[in-house]
């Protein structure tokens, strides 16, 4: 008796060039979002000579923040459904051969380790994981770039593929193939839609109030001190005697001239409330009403010049955000602010009493905490 042969199942239909290059276009738009974003958060925390980043509106930074986390987020499933349609062609042979072969091989190796490295990194930096011992922020940007050299030269090669794939419709591709399959192109164009869809919706909700209920993967819900998340504690960074010292003072420095004011001469000038985001660079944001004196009308109390760039230092001592450059646009803004209060109340400790920076359309990496020092820098 010969026992019938169980045919393998059929997936084929729904691998290959008509589901890699449709998957392909959302998948580089987010990928291309997440690029043009991450430029932009790395050049305003290492700003280059020629970048300038202004003061306003308010939310820029809070937007592009969001938006390089979700579509980053995004990317995820639809690389894996791309992956996984392309998965079987990845292994033909030859490995090699001409040169435009070599090229493609090599561009395909270069950029599937490349974007998985960035597209996981990145989801642990948002969780604030770090498991490695390199610099997150520079080896993310220089990444970035290597995903974007070997995406150009896997365009260039592919592109007669692509072309041909999506001049067609998914019903003449191997239509015999498709009447026979268990997975159906459309199933996995929609699975991938799903996919990204709910993803992004997982995560928005960190920069997107109306979507906290449904940011279930998101590591800020919205919540903390005073109404607004906190990063990094006190406790963490280690100034919790000197930031409640009775005896603090905060230097202010132009040149020669400094002055040293305590929280009580602070609170007696002029105070200023301005409502200003919180946009951290892990894509969480939260709004607060910020109160304190205006940075310009502090320099103005020493005769300084608010058109030069102003050099903060905290008093946290272990880590490497305790000093930050304020840039002279952000400084005559008027809603830069020493802070004092948050939220109608006395600032909390883990927001940085007895005063921090907070000033518009930066990174919250960079609105110093525990304020030790204000210096006015000399061009």
């Amino acid at each position: 008796m010969v026992t019938p042969k169980i045919p393998e199942p059929q997936f084929s239909s729904a691998r290959g060039p008509a589901i890699a290059s449709r998957v392909g276009i959302p998948l580089g738009v987010a990928v291309a979002i997440c690029f043009c974003t991450g430029l932009l958060s790395h050049w305003i925390q290492h700003p280059p000579t020629w970048f300038v980043w202004p003061a306003h509106p308010v939310w820029v930074y809070r937007v592009t923040q969001g938006l390089h986390v979700v579509t980053g987020v995004v990317a995820i499933p639809l690389l894996l459904v791309k992956l996984w349609a392309v998965y079987p062609r990845l292994f033909l042979r030859p490995l090699a051969g001409s040169i435009v072969r070599i090229a493609e091989r090599g561009s395909i190796a270069i950029l599937v380790g490349a974007i998985i490295f960035q597209l996981a990194t990145g989801l642990i930096n948002i969780s604030q994981f770090y498991p490695w011992k390199f610099f997150f922020t520079t080896t993310h940007y220089a990444m970035a770039w290597v995903v974007l050299g070997a995406l150009a030269v896997h365009l260039a090669v592919k592109l007669p593929v692509i072309r041909d794939a999506l001049s067609r419709p998914l019903s003449e591709q191997a239509p015999e193939a498709e009447a026979g399959a268990r997975i159906g192109r459309r199933a996995v164009l929609v699975a991938a839609a799903l996919g990204g869809l709910a993803a992004a919706l997982s995560m928005a909700g960190q920069t997107v109030p109306a979507l906290r209920r449904v940011a279930v993967l998101a590591p800020r819900s919205g919540t903390g001190p005073q109404g607004v998340p906190v990063n990094r504690s006190a406790e963490k960074a280690g100034v919790g005697p000197e930031a409640t010292d009775p005896d603090y003072t905060l230097v202010v420095a132009a040149g020669t001239n400094e002055r040293r004011f305590t929280r009580a001469e602070l609170l007696a000038l002029p105070q200023t409330t301005a409502e200003l985001p919180i946009a951290c660079v892990e894509g969480w944001s939260a709004s607060g009403n910020w109160t304190g004196v205006r940075l310009r009308d502090l320099l103005a109390e020493l005769d300084a010049d608010p058109d030069n760039d102003v050099r903060f230092v905290s008093l946290e001592r272990t880590g490497i955000y305790g000093v930050s450059v304020l840039p002279a646009p952000h400084v005559r803004a008027a809603d830069t602010l020493i802070a004092l209060a948050l939220n109608g109340e006395p600032l909390d400790l883990d927001h940085g009493y007895p005063c921090r920076l907070i000033a518009p359309n930066r990174p919250g990496v960079l609105q110093t905490k525990w304020l030790e020092r204000i210096e006015v820098l000399e061009t």
